[in-house]
Order: structure tokens, then C-alpha cells, then sequence
């Protein structure tokens, strides 16, 4: 295990691998909260889920960290961009990969630990607050129909890490989950587990917000359905373990 000389929280197991950040056991509001004016059913009922330790990549997993697992794949993209194009279960096998070459067990993380994550211990719809500009994110549109942001991936990391130092939770990609997709928070766990049954297994979910989504989409709390063999553009992922360093 190596760490990054720059920032002593982060670490990885190879030099292929992700940084990780270890993150420590919590408890918290999932879901939209009342006054979110762009919240949905999907997001709801808010309600308190407890957390357990676990690290999560300070990045989504990117294009050159994906090659060491399937090389030649998008030939065109830079190494340092979020990978993209990837599926469900593309995800879920690079996963199997970095667990071999690594001796550690990576997973995709549950929609709970994500939001967690992407949150920091704030209960606003964004870990920078209120609001989120381009300055904090990646992101195409104003609430207006404007263009404002770049209209492509950037590099991981280009954005600030939140409180947890993790970076482009809201925006650049969005990233797919273990879960299965559930309509809404009726009867979800409150372990911080990812939600597999009782839902439609043909749809995972996502997170995060993309370079191409309004801000609305970028929300702590949002959350989408998406057929596990779609591949898209603007749909990447990140990895978590619960193998935690001594």
C-alpha cells in the first residue's frame, strides 16, 4: 500500500489502482429534504441511515486505471479523464480485477455510503451549499437553458474536494451503484447496505450528475434508474471497500 505523499488520507494498494479515502462511520439524512425545490418522489421519504467505515475513490475510476483492466479501451480519450462506456456489470468486473491484483476487496458502493460521501455532513442539496457553480463542478446548463459549462469530461480532480477530500461527486460523470432500482425510499434499509432486492435487478442505479446536466441534476440527493447493459457518455463509476488499512 502506498501513500500519497501529498495528502496522507489518500492511499492505493498498486499503482494501477484508484487513490482511496478512508471514511468514518456516520449517521445521516438520506433523501431529499422538504424545502429542496427540485427534489422528486424518487428521493423520498427522507429518513436517518447509519454508515459504516468504509473508503471510497477520491475519483471516479479513470481511463487509464480502466486500460490496466481492458486495454485498448477508448483509444481517443486521455488517461486522466473519468472512463465512461462502461456497463453495469463492466464496472462490476473491473471491481473482481482490482480485487485480485490487490489482495483487497473492491465493490461498487451502495447508494447510501454514496450519498454519504458526496454530502460531507452537509444537509444543503450540494456539499458546497445552496447552490453550485461552474467554479465547483462540471456542468453544461444554468437552471435557465444557458450553456455556463464546458460541454465535455474534464480530468479528475480539476474541480475541489469536498469536506471528505473526495472530488466530482456532483458532476463531470455519473456513476452506477450496487443497487438495485427502487421507486422510492419505502421499506429502504437504514445500515447504509446496498439495496439488491424487492427492486427491478434489470435497472441499477445512478448518481452524481454529468457534464451534459443541469445543476438540479447534480444534487446530493438525486437519483435515477438505468438498464445495467446501457452504455453512455456521461456514465462512469468509482470504487469502495470495506477492507479497511489497519
Amino acid at each position: 500500500m502506498t501513500r500519497d505523499p501529498n495528502d496522507a488520507s489518500a492511499w492505493r494498494d498498486d499503482p494501477r489502482a484508484p487513490w482511496m479515502i478512508a471514511i468514518r462511520a456516520g449517521e445521516f439524512t438520506m433523501g431529499a429534504s422538504r424545502d429542496d425545490k427540485f427534489a422528486n418522489d424518487t428521493e423520498r421519504p427522507a429518513h436517518r441511515v447509519s454508515v459504516a467505515a468504509f473508503a471510497l475513490g477520491r475519483f471516479p475510476v479513470a481511463v487509464g486505471e480502466y486500460r490496466a483492466f481492458c486495454a485498448g479501451h477508448a483509444p481517443g480519450d486521455d488517461a486522466e479523464l473519468p472512463v465512461v462506456g462502461v456497463r453495469w456489470n463492466d464496472a462490476r468486473d473491473y471491481c473482481e480485477w482490482l480485487s485480485a491484483v490487490s489482495g483487497r476487496r473492491y465493490r461498487l458502493p451502495s447508494e447510501a455510503e454514496w450519498e454519504f460521501a458526496c454530502r460531507a455532513g452537509s444537509a444543503e442539496p450540494f456539499a458546497f451549499g445552496k447552490e453550485i457553480t461552474p467554479r465547483e463542478a462540471n456542468f453544461f446548463y444554468g437552471e435557465s437553458g444557458a450553456r455556463i459549462g464546458r460541454g465535455a469530461r474534464t480530468k479528475c480532480g480539476e474541480f475541489p474536494a469536498n469536506q471528505f477530500g473526495l472530488h466530482d461527486l456532483h458532476g463531470n460523470v455519473c456513476e452506477w451503484m450496487e443497487d438495485a432500482w427502487h421507486a422510492n425510499y419505502s421499506d429502504a434499509p437504514c445500515d447504509g447496505s446496498a439495496w439488491i432486492y424487492g427492486g427491478d435487478a434489470k435497472l441499477r442505479v445512478i448518481r452524481g450528475g454529468a457534464w451534459d446536466h443541469l445543476p438540479r441534476l447534480l444534487r446530493s440527493a438525486w437519483r435515477d434508474g438505468l438498464d445495467a447493459n446501457r452504455r453512455r457518455d456521461n456514465l462512469g463509476f468509482r470504487v469502495a471497500t470495506s477492507d479497511l488499512p489497519a
